[in-house]
C-alpha cells in the first residue's frame, strides 16, 4: 500500500454531458455540454484529512477496488457498516470491509477467493481512514 500526496491546485473544471450515457443498448445521445465539474470537489470533501492510497492486490475486487487503483481515503470519517476502510491490524495496514454487529467488529475481504479474515482476540486494530471514492485508470500504460 502506497500513500500518495494530494496536491490541490486551482479548480480544474471538466465538461460533463447533459444526459447520462446508457450502459446497455444505445440510444440517441445528446452531445451538448450541460455544465462543468471539478473532480477535486467531487472526490475530496475534507482536504486536510484526505489521502490517496494506491491499491495493491485483488482482495477488494467486489468492492470495486482493483490492483493499481487509487483510493481516496478520508481520515475524518467514522466507519459505517459495509464501508471499505484502511485499517492497521497489529501494525499491518490493509484494505478491509468494516462490519459491526452490536459491539462486535469484524473485518472482511471483498473477494470470495480469499479465506475468511480471522481477528485474533488480542488484535490491536486502528482504523486509519474510510475509502470515500476511487480512481480507476482503465487504460494502463504499456
Amino acid at each position: 500500500m502506497q500513500v500518495l500526496n494530494v496536491t490541490i491546485g486551482l479548480p480544474t473544471p471538466v465538461p460533463i454531458l447533459a444526459k447520462a450515457v446508457r450502459a446497455g443498448f444505445p440510444s440517441p445521445a445528446d452531445d451538448f455540454i450541460e455544465d462543468e465539474i471539478d473532480l477535486q470537489r467531487l472526490l475530496i470533501a475534507n482536504r486536510p484529512a484526505t489521502f490517496l492510497v494506491r491499491v495493491a492486490g485483488d482482495s477488494m475486487v467486489l468492492a470495486k477496488l482493483f490492483d493499481g487503483d487509487i483510493a481516496v481515503v478520508d481520515r475524518s470519517l467514522k466507519p459505517r457498516n459495509g464501508d471499505v476502510v484502511v485499517v492497521d491490524v497489529d501494525g499491518e495496514r490493509s484494505f478491509k470491509v468494516w462490519r459491526r454487529q452490536g459491539p462486535r467488529v469484524s473485518l472482511h475481504f471483498a473477494n470470495p477467493r480469499f479465506p475468511e479474515f480471522q481477528l485474533a482476540p488480542d488484535a490491536v486494530i486502528e482504523v486509519w481512514g474510510v475509502v470515500s471514492g476511487s480512481v480507476n485508470p482503465r487504460r494502463r500504460s504499456e
